[in-house]
């Protein structure tokens, strides 16, 4: 298991999060005033300097739960609210869009250039507010300096663990579907044609050497795929083009996108086991997470401000049905956590909440509910 997992999982689900979200506020006719301020509001918190600075720290990934916790908190960091099944719909729409791109990289190493296109495309979610820009430039920097000095070696130990963190999830996305690069069952479809990897040549030919060094002897074979050499490699400086298209915006077309559980119940067995069967790093997500969401507090509507509730499904019925029908051991339920019952943390959260806050002057007549509340913890 690589310990450089996490932020590159984060910000990856992050920005499915986030293309979801402006597919559903355009598609629910939010105004575009709000609209924008809850994309804004949540990528600020999603951005938070202190909270990256902890998150490309070192460390093992966390459930499936603790991780859904994060994003449901991080989702209400605005004036939008979103109930349970919206939001575990939400949540399974992101996985399975990611577990899809880490399952058609190329190399392993093209896992950056996910990542990149995820970030090039909130940064033009947020292209008239340069303060955030400059935060999303700052994580930038970060992943371009951790993770380009990486051997290959370690891109795919970093490829396995994600796909050990996915390996269970088969749920059924309606454009995959309809795409055809999904079966009925939930598993994906490789495709045996297309660009070969960068740096690699066509299938169709052995070479076989001598205990030399030399080439002896050659040997064709046909294939059924049809593959063609990319044009060049996709660039993993601060600007430029990507090449790859994995991690780019899917819903910039606007579809209706539905999710279906699939799975014999065996695999809902093996789903309720790891719910509700006591985990030994229980204790330690718990304490992670007390201090990962300790400061970050829901947004609360303030002064001329309304808040409102965005709904993932076409209908309210629709959406009344999931919630009815959804297994129960397939909810991911909010765990809530009071982190500053302990003293110790009390005061730590204190301090790590004190270095967070920065004096802004307040423009005359702006309301109170204008100032984002919600920030993120360091570890």
């Amino acid at each position: 298991m690589s310990a450089r997992t996490l932020p590159l999982l984060f910000l990856n689900l992050g920005g499915e999060m986030l293309y979801i979200l402006d597919q559903r506020l355009r598609a629910q006719s939010i105004p575009g005033e709000k609209a924008r301020k809850v994309m804004n509001d949540i990528i600020t918190t999603m951005f938070n300097k202190k909270f990256m600075e902890e998150l490309f720290k070192p460390q093992e990934l966390y459930s499936k739960k603790a991780l859904r916790t994060v994003y449901d908190r991080l989702a209400h960091a605005s004036i939008m609210r979103l109930n349970q099944a919206s939001m575990d719909k939400l949540y399974d729409l992101m996985t399975m869009a990611f577990k899809y791109q880490v399952l058609l990289c190329p190399r392993p190493k093209d896992l950056l250039l996910v990542t990149f296109n995820h970030l090039d495309a909130i940064k033009d979610f947020i292209r008239d507010a340069p303060s955030i820009l400059n935060q999303v430039d700052e994580t930038f920097r970060q992943l371009i300096e951790m993770y380009s000095s990486l051997s290959d070696g370690e891109f795919q130990l970093i490829r396995q663990t994600l796909l050990i963190f996915f390996q269970d999830m088969h749920i059924r996305v309606s454009i995959f579907l309809k795409d055809k690069v999904q079966n009925s069952n939930g598993r994906f479809v490789l495709p045996i044609s297309g660009p070969v990897p960068w740096g690699t040549e066509i299938p169709g030919l052995i070479r076989m050497f001598n205990h030399n060094g030399d080439e002896v002897k050659r040997t064709e074979f046909t294939t059924d795929g049809n593959y063609v050499i990319p044009q060049r490699e996709g660039s993993f400086d601060l600007y430029g083009d990507r090449v790859l298209k994995l991690g780019t915006n899917m819903y910039s077309v606007s579809r209706p996108v539905e999710t279906h559980m699939a799975g014999s119940s065996k695999s809902l067995a093996s789903h309720a086991k790891e719910n509700i069967a006591p985990n030994p790093l229980a204790k330690e997500e718990m304490n992670f997470l007390a201090r990962l969401i300790g400061g970050l507090e829901i947004k609360k509507p303030g002064g001329s401000e309304t808040g409102f509730r965005l709904n993932l499904f076409t209908t309210d019925e629709e959406e009344e049905h999931a919630a009815l029908t959804r297994p129960e051991e397939l909810s991911y339920k909010v765990i809530n956590i009071e982190a500053t019952q302990d003293p110790g943390r009390q005061e730590q959260l204190a301090r790590i909440l004190g270095e967070l806050e920065v004096p802004e002057q307040r423009p005359a007549g702006t309301a109170k509910g204008e100032d984002l509340l919600a920030l993120m913890d360091g570890l």
